[in-house]
């Protein structure tokens, strides 16, 4: 019986063999490394853009985290429900010796923040000369009358400097800011900056009412407040000089809306109040802070607030006496020019 031949390997074989399965192992090995440098890359971006860190962040943190948030939303949301309750009469409102309905003593009767920005502080001083209180008598309207004012104002867009020192700086001689450190001074984010005042505001402060003001609006206090006591007993009130207008689709138009599109063929804007000073009551104010991922802005605060209201159940108040921005008599409010 033969035996098969064996089949000799040439060196040349073996040599170009040698030299595929160590170029294919160089190749696997450079995959490797660059997908590691790319894994390192991600986390540092990851850990950069979150600031988390070195920090570890186990399952059930961010578990007690999402159940803390959630906590939080019932209780107020059973908040809303209880006022809304009260409101509706089911729990008895006790009058006082006038047969008025008189407000919570534990809780303010409202927060009034003034938006202004980095360089309104003529306007300020103005402000502080005509109808917001300093020091002591600032305190004292907070304790007596519980109307809290605060001037809104976010942070610059390279934050530290000077800008932001200037407004620290005034603050600690005056202590009478809301300073929102979430939010970037920029044009074309006042309604956003107005939002999350709104938020803030609900979260910090427990009042009945909660108002935002452009920083060239003169303000009569005592009016104001005897206004805003006389709508206790409204449930989600909406107040404000209530108007609509046209909707610019141009950009070359001073109030134009690049959303424009969404307010219809007649391009006409809906029922809402107007900027110079508008007022939330308290469940309204909450709902935003609630929702606040959730809603949008268009290119005017005003606009915004409204949309935001438009599809609940609100009452609109309108009032002749918050149209600022031209003489009405009896109104409490003026445009300082």
């Amino acid at each position: 019986m033969k035996s098969r031949p064996v089949i000799g390997r040439s060196p040349v074989a073996m040599v170009m063999l040698a030299m595929i399965a160590t170029v294919a192992s160089l190749y696997v090995a450079g995959r490797l490394w660059q997908d590691s440098g790319n894994r390192v890359f991600l986390i540092g971006e990851i850990d950069r853009r979150t600031g988390q860190g070195h920090s570890a962040v186990t399952v059930d943190d961010n578990l007690k985290i999402l159940t803390c948030r959630n906590q939080r939303k019932k209780l107020a949301q059973l908040e809303i429900k209880l006022d809304d309750v009260v409101n509706k009469g089911f729990v008895k409102k006790h009058p006082n010796s006038k047969g008025t309905v008189t407000r919570n003593s534990k809780r303010l009767l409202a927060v009034i923040g003034i938006v202004t920005g980095f360089d309104g502080k003529k306007n300020r001083d103005a402000i502080r000369k005509s109808w917001v209180p300093q020091g002591a008598a600032l305190r004292k309207l907070e304790k007596e009358k519980g109307i809290v004012v605060r001037f809104v104002i976010g942070r610059s867009p390279k934050q530290g400097d000077g800008s932001d020192k200037a407004i620290e700086d005034e603050n600690r001689m005056k202590n009478d800011f809301l300073i929102l450190d979430k939010h970037v001074e920029a044009p074309g984010e006042v309604p956003q900056k107005v939002k999350l005042f709104f938020s803030h505001a609900a979260d910090t402060w427990d009042a009945d009412f909660y108002a935002k003001v452009n920083d060239n609006i003169y303000v009569n206090l005592d009016s104001l407040g005897t206004m805003l006591t006389a709508q206790l007993h409204q449930p989600h009130v909406y107040m404000g000089c209530m108007k609509s207008g046209q909707v610019f689709s141009d950009p070359k138009q001073k109030w134009y809306e690049p959303d424009w599109w969404k307010f219809g063929d007649g391009k006409s804007y809906f029922r809402h109040a107007s900027g110079e000073i508008l007022v939330l009551s308290r469940v309204l104010a909450q709902f935003i802070s609630i929702n606040r991922s959730n809603l949008r802005t268009y290119a005017y605060d005003d606009v915004s607030v409204g949309s935001w209201l438009i599809g609940l159940d609100v009452n609109y108040v309108h009032d002749g006496q918050f149209c600022c921005s031209f003489w009405t008599p009896g109104a409490f409010c003026s445009i300082v020019r």
